[in-house]
C-alpha cells in the first residue's frame, strides 16, 4: 500500500499551496511513482489549478479525472442530506483506484470556499484518517504576532490530538519576515513531542493574481494584450473616473486601471503610460460597461508592438467590477516559473527537509478506521468472489441490501422464496435487480436431493425420509443445505427469523471443524482509529476451559480472517499471578490450552482490560509481554461480561459493532438481528464472503 501525506489548512487565508509544491518536489526526488489527489475541487468545468500545478510540472501520467475525488456541488448535496459516511466511503474508493498506482501519494485538502467551512479542518481530518495518511496541518501566520501564532498553533494540537491524527509536521506559512526566526523557536514546545514545526516567511508578492487570473474570475473578454497576460502581476486596482492628468497621478507598477469602455482619453493615456519609460507599468486596463473602444481607437491600439497593455472588457459597471478584482487571489502556475521558484525556494528556507525524509522514513501510520476497514472487507471479498444464499428472500431489506451488492459486485447472490413475490417486491421498491438466481424451496428440483442428505444426516435422531423432505421446504434449512453440499459458499439469514431458527440447521448437519468443539461468535469493534475483536459475547453462556480456549483460537483465525494481527488477550479480573481464585484458574488453563493447541499464536492471560489494551498500564502490571498493551483480540471469560462489554464499548465510544460473526462451523452461516439495516446486511454478506475465501485456503 502506498505512503499517504495529506496537506490540510488549518483554517482559511494559510496558502497551502507552498507546502504541497514542496513537498511535491521532496517526493519527486524519492520516486517517480508519486500520485497527487485532491478530494474536493471546485467544479469540473474548469481545472483545478492545483492540479494542473502538479500534474504539468511533475508530468504526471494520471488522467485528470483520477486526480480527484468529487466536486463541492457533490460535497454539499450529500453533506446535507445526511450523507457523510457515504460521502467519506466515496472519496475512499476513487483515492485508493489511485493509490494502487504509486509508491506514495500526497493529497492537497479542500480550500476552505465554503462547502463546510465552519467544519473544514475536521472534514479534512476525518478524510485523513479515513484515508490512512500523515498529515502536515498547515496554520495561518498571515497577520498575527508570536502570541497570536502560538495560541493558534495551540489550539491546533489540541484539536490533532483528540482527532488522534498522525501528524508528520506542523507548518505556519506566511509568518511575517521579521518574525521567521522567533517563531521557529518559540513554536517549538506548542507542538507534541517529537513533531518538528516549521515557519515559512511571507511574500506578499506570491499572492499577487496576473491580469489573466482576473480575467478569468470576472469572466472578462481580452481585446488585445493576451499573450503576455500570465506574467503581468496586478499589484493594486484603480478606478478611473477622474480626468486622465489627474489619474496618472495615481497610478503605480502593476496597477489594473478600471473604467467605463466608453473612456477613450483613459484607455489612451494608460496604454502611453505603460509603454512610457516615466511611468509605472500597469498590469491591465478593464473596460466596464460592455463598451469598446472606438474603431479608431483600435486601429491605434493594434498598431503598438504585441506586448501592449492587456485590455479587457466586461458587461458588468464599474463598481461591481471593482468589487470583483479586489477579490481575486493568485495561484501558483506551471506558466509562470519565477513564482514557481520563489515559492521552492521559501519552502525549502523555512523546512528542514533532510528532517522530513527522515520522518517519512519511519512515519506508517497503522490506523484502521470503520470506513477503511468496511472499504477493504468489500475490496477483499471482490477478490474472489463467493456465492452467498439469502433465505429471507421477501424481505425488503434483504433486498435492498442485494441491490448494494450487485452494483458493488461483491458476490453472487441466490435468494429463497417464491420467484413471484420477490420480483414483484422488486419492482415495488423500485430496485435495479437483474439476473438475480432466485430459487423456491418448495418448488426446487433439488428438495428431493436435499432432503435425503438431511435424513441421512438426522436419521439417528428419528428422522425420516418424509420429515426430512417436508424440512427442506423451509428456507433455513434448504439455505443451510445449499451451503452444506457446496452449492453455496456461506448463508446469512436472521432478518425475520430467529437466531435459534437460522443456527439449529447448522448444528445439525454442518457441524464444527475439525479440532474445535464449541460454535462461538466475535463482534469486529470498529473503534475511531483501529478494529478490534471481541469474543464470545453472543452464544455461550458460561464455556469451560476447553471452550475457553477454543473461542480463542477461532476468534483468532477470524481476526487474521479479517486483516487484523491476532494478538489474543484471555481476560479476567486480574492480571498475571496478581489474583486468586476459580475464575482466574479457568482463564489461566484455558491459556495454556489454547498455547498448547495453537503455538504459533501471541495468547496472554489472565489480562484485565486495561492491561490487555493500554501499553502504558501494561508496562507497569506485565512488562514485556507480546500482548499487553496491544491486544487486537479479547476473549471473555463468560458471556455476562462480554455482552455488556461490547454493548458498553459500543454506546460510550461511539464504536460501530459488527456481528455477531459466528465461527467454528465448517462452512460460514452468519445470523442477523432481526432489527438489522441495510447496512448491517451488507457487511454480514461480506464478512461471510470473506470467511467462505478463508475457509477454502
Amino acid at each position: 500500500m502506498a505512503q499517504g501525506i495529506y496537506v490540510a489548512s488549518a483554517e482559511a487565508q494559510t496558502d497551502k499551496a507552498i507546502v504541497v509544491l514542496g513537498m511535491m518536489e521532496l517526493l519527486w526526488h524519492q520516486t517517480q511513482k508519486v500520485g497527487f489527489f485532491r478530494p474536493i475541487i471546485k467544479d469540473e468545468e474548469d481545472r483545478d489549478p492545483m492540479i494542473h500545478l502538479v500534474k504539468s510540472r511533475y508530468n504526471l501520467k494520471f488522467p485528470y479525472d483520477d486526480m480527484y475525488g468529487f466536486t463541492h456541488d457533490i460535497a454539499r448535496d450529500m453533506i446535507a442530506a445526511d450523507r457523510y459516511d457515504e460521502f467519506q466511503k466515496l472519496i475512499i474508493e476513487k483515492y485508493k483506484k489511485l493509490e494502487a498506482q504509486c509508491d506514495v501519494v500526497l493529497v492537497a485538502g479542500t480550500d476552505f470556499t465554503g462547502v463546510t467551512t465552519p467544519l473544514e479542518f475536521d472534514f479534512n481530518v476525518d478524510v485523513a484518517n479515513n484515508l490512512n495518511c500523515v498529515m502536515i496541518p498547515v496554520a495561518r501566520g498571515f497577520g498575527r504576532n508570536l502570541t497570536d501564532i502560538s495560541e493558534a498553533v495551540t489550539a491546533l494540537v489540541e484539536s490533532l490530538e483528540k482527532r488522534k491524527c498522525d501528524i508528520l509536521a506542523i507548518v505556519v506559512n506566511r509568518v511575517s519576515t521579521d518574525l521567521v526566526i522567533d517563531a521557529a523557536v518559540r513554536l517549538k514546545s506548542a507542538a507534541p513531542a517529537g513533531v518538528p514545526i516549521y515557519a515559512i516567511a511571507e511574500n506578499a508578492g506570491l499572492w499577487k493574481p496576473t491580469i489573466c487570473e482576473i480575467a478569468k474570475e470576472i469572466n472578462a473578454k481580452f481585446l488585445s494584450g493576451q499573450d503576455g497576460c500570465l506574467h503581468r502581476e496586478v499589484t493594486d486596482y484603480k478606478v478611473a473616473a477622474m480626468r486622465l492628468a489627474n489619474f496618472l497621478d495615481h497610478v503605480k507598477e502593476g496597477t489594473v486601471v478600471i473604467t467605463p469602455g466608453d473612456r477613450d482619453d483613459i484607455t489612451i493615456g494608460s496604454i502611453l503610460a505603460d509603454l512610457s519609460t516615466t511611468y509605472p507599468r500597469i498590469g491591465g486596463l478593464i473596460l466596464s460597461g460592455g463598451f469598446k473602444p472606438s474603431p479608431q481607437i483600435q486601429k491605434l491600439i493594434d498598431g503598438f508592438a504585441k506586448d501592449v497593455v492587456p485590455i479587457l472588457s466586461v458587461e458588468g459597471d464599474t463598481f461591481s467590477t471593482a468589487v470583483k478584482v479586489s477579490q481575486v487571489e493568485g495561484t501558483l502556475q506551471p506558466e509562470n516559473p519565477r513564482k514557481i521558484e520563489t515559492a521552492l525556494g521559501l519552502f525549502e528556507a523555512g523546512v528542514d527537509v533532510q528532517e522530513l525524509k527522515d520522518r517519512l522514513a519511519v512515519s506508517k501510520p497503522s490506523r484502521l478506521t470503520p470506513l477503511m476497514f468496511e472499504y477493504s472487507l468489500i475490496q477483499q471479498a471482490k477478490a474472489n468472489k463467493q456465492h452467498i444464499v439469502l433465505p429471507e428472500g421477501e424481505e425488503p431489506r434483504i433486498l435492498r441490501a442485494t441491490e448494494l451488492l450487485m452494483l458493488r459486485q461483491v458476490c453472487d447472490i441466490t435468494l429463497l422464496g417464491n420467484p413471484e413475490k420477490i420480483k414483484a417486491k422488486i419492482a415495488e421498491l423500485g430496485l435495479k435487480i437483474e439476473k438475480i438466481n432466485i430459487i423456491d424451496p418448495t418448488t426446487s428440483e433439488f428438495r428431493k436431493e436435499y432432503g435425503e442428505a438431511y435424513y441421512e444426516a438426522r436419521k439417528h435422531k428419528g428422522v425420516t425420509p418424509e420429515m426430512a423432505y417436508d424440512t427442506m421446504a423451509d428456507p433455513s434449512y434448504f439455505g443451510t443445505m445449499m451451503v452444506f453440499k457446496g452449492q453455496a459458499d456461506g448463508m446469512v439469514s436472521g432478518s425475520i427469523n430467529t437466531t435459534q431458527h437460522t443456527i439449529r440447521p447448522s448444528l445439525e448437519f454442518v457441524k464444527t471443524k475439525p479440532g474445535v468443539n464449541i460454535v462461538s461468535s466475535v463482534f469486529l469493534m470498529c473503534m475511531p482509529d483501529r478494529v478490534l475483536v471481541f469474543g464470545d459475547c453472543a452464544v455461550n453462556p458460561n464455556p469451560d476451559e476447553k471452550q475457553l480456549a477454543d473461542i480463542a483460537v477461532s476468534s483468532a483465525d477470524t481476526a487474521a480472517a479479517f486483516g487484523i494481527e491476532p494478538r489474543v488477550a484471555m481476560l479476567s479480573y486480574s492480571t498475571g499471578s496478581s489474583g486468586k481464585g476459580k475464575d482466574v484458574d479457568k482463564v489461566i488453563e484455558a491459556t495454556k490450552l489454547a498455547k498448547a493447541a495453537r503455538p504459533d499464536l501471541k495468547i496472554e492471560g489472565p489480562l484485565q482490560f486495561d492491561a490487555a489494551i493500554d501499553p502504558e498500564v501494561a508496562s507497569v502490571k506485565l512488562p514485556n509481554s507480546e500482548v499487553a498493551g496491544k491486544a487486537t483480540v479479547f476473549i471473555f471469560p463468560d458471556l455476562n461480561t462480554g455482552n455488556n462489554t461490547y454493548k458498553a464499548v459500543q454506546r460510550s465510544a461511539n464504536a460501530v459493532a459488527i456481528g455477531p460473526i459466528l465461527q467454528g462451523l465448517n462452512k460460514p452461516v452468519n445470523d442477523l438481528s432481526r432489527g438489522c439495516t441495510v447496512a448491517d446486511i451488507l457487511n454480514t454478506v461480506v464478512i461471510t464472503a470473506i470467511q467462505a475465501q478463508f475457509d477454502k485456503k
